[in-house]
């Protein structure tokens, strides 16, 4: 197969649409840059309400469950059912992409294997981390059990995972790396965002081959955000002032599993003057807002709710920080890829994200929120780190434009398409 020959590409995901994120922008980011250099790519997920965008097809959506406030796809039968009626020369395809485990994105395995069509799979993140944070202790091994159950009976469970003392200490958590390694054993080839989670897929039975493809940023974001830049005459090296307020942006889900409350203990711990911008929106909004008022924290940290995506950079033009307290989900986190594109500083607490982003241009604290307080408070007293900081991530920013990681992904594509037509 030439390289020139444009794909159809099938993506299918369980979060897209109604949902703010790092993953739904990386998509979309993906889905764009694609369609630029002339290849067909069709979405393939829930929502409640039809796009502009007729590339996007709704498949059928339960009417009343959201699942952490995003709209939820019927069963895998209701979607491959729906997708056979409306394609029904699904086959036309040249790869199917799939970014989740759920219903919808089980659908799209399912139908790549009936149909004969190369199945890319991407771990986002780890599936054992959401149940261990996002659900009540006593109903963290029945809710495990039931989701396992319910995804061998449309994925085959060829490995199984038990109970262990590196990443799967509880039953729940073992039945959730089952869930995700044969979830990834289904499809011809396997995306990670990073080489920490390639590592711990291996380790718990994955045998897949697995490439490391970064999320990315959208170089077109990236391009407005310097224009804007220009056009204020502000610098994209940012600096800050001797006895200024250390000025931080939280710009991810404010979710328990981001650890949005730990991060706030640590704000109320500083000694140095503080301003917290908090844009998102999650199920831990209104605790957190709480905890901000009882503690009389509402000078220092602002919540600002959900903010088109397209717009968070130009908030970040002002900040000294980016802040992203997540522990051991292995996620890339682009956020912090974000924040790298336009030359902002990152805080950060798990030792992984040594990964995505520069040394020299981020701060990294334990992740008890005295420990994060210690370090965001020298920085605080160290004003000159921020400049030299972000001098270094502007050096660096090249590298994570969703340009330079969809040649990646496209050599793959075209390799499991060709291969495709050979046999």
């Amino acid at each position: 197969m030439s390289k020139t020959r444009k794909l159809k590409i099938a993506i299918f995901t369980d979060v897209f649409l109604e949902v703010a994120g790092g993953i739904p922008s990386s998509i979309q980011a993906q889905k764009d840059i694609l369609e630029r250099l002339g290849h067909e790519v069709t979405v393939f997920c829930p929502g409640r309400k039809q796009p502009k965008d007729k590339s996007i097809v709704l498949v059928p959506t339960m009417r009343f469950v959201r699942a952490g406030g995003a709209p939820t796809s019927r069963g895998p039968n209701f979607v491959e059912n729906f997708v056979r009626q409306k394609f029904p020369h699904f086959s036309d395809f040249d790869i199917v992409h799939v970014h989740y485990e759920a219903s919808c994105s089980m659908a799209g395995a399912r139908l790549a294997r009936e149909f004969g069509v190369p199945l890319v799979q991407t771990m986002h993140g780890r599936e054992d981390m959401a149940i261990a944070v996002n659900v009540p202790h006593p109903l963290k091994t029945i809710a495990a059990f039931l989701l396992e159950f319910l995804h061998s009976r449309f994925i085959p469970h060829e490995v199984n995972v038990t109970r262990d003392n590196y990443l799967a200490p509880t039953i729940a958590r073992a039945k959730m790396w089952k869930l995700m390694v044969n979830q990834a054993n289904y499809a011809d080839q396997v995306l990670v965002p990073s080489q920490h989670f390639e590592e711990k897929l291996k380790h718990y039975g994955v045998k897949k081959p697995i490439t490391v493809v970064s999320n990315g940023v959208s170089d077109e974001l990236v391009a407005r955000f310097d224009k804007i830049a220009k056009e204020r005459g502000v610098s994209e090296l940012r600096s800050m002032k001797d006895g200024e307020p250390l000025r931080l942006i939280w710009n991810s889900r404010v979710s328990h599993e981001k650890r949005i409350m730990p991060f706030l203990k640590a704000i109320r711990k500083m000694t140095r003057p503080v301003k917290v911008s908090i844009y998102g929106d999650g199920n831990a909004l209104a605790q957190a807002e709480r905890y901000v008022h009882k503690h009389k924290l509402d000078g220092s940290v602002k919540f600002y709710g959900a903010v088109d995506h397209d717009k968070i950079l130009e908030k970040m033009l002002s900040q000294h920080l980016s802040v992203m307290t997540s522990y051991g989900f292995d996620t890339q986190g682009l956020t912090l890829l974000e924040a790298e594109a336009t030359g902002l500083p990152v805080f950060f607490v798990d030792p992984d994200m040594r990964e995505v982003v520069p040394r020299a241009g981020s701060v990294k604290a334990g992740k008890s929120p005295s420990e994060m307080a210690r370090k965001l408070d020298w920085v605080a007293y160290h004003p000159e780190s921020i400049e030299a900081m972000s001098r270094e991530m502007l050096l660096c920013r090249g590298e994570i434009f969703q340009s330079t990681q969809i040649r990646k992904l496209l050599e793959i594509y075209i390799r499991l398409a060709s291969a495709r037509i050979s046999a």
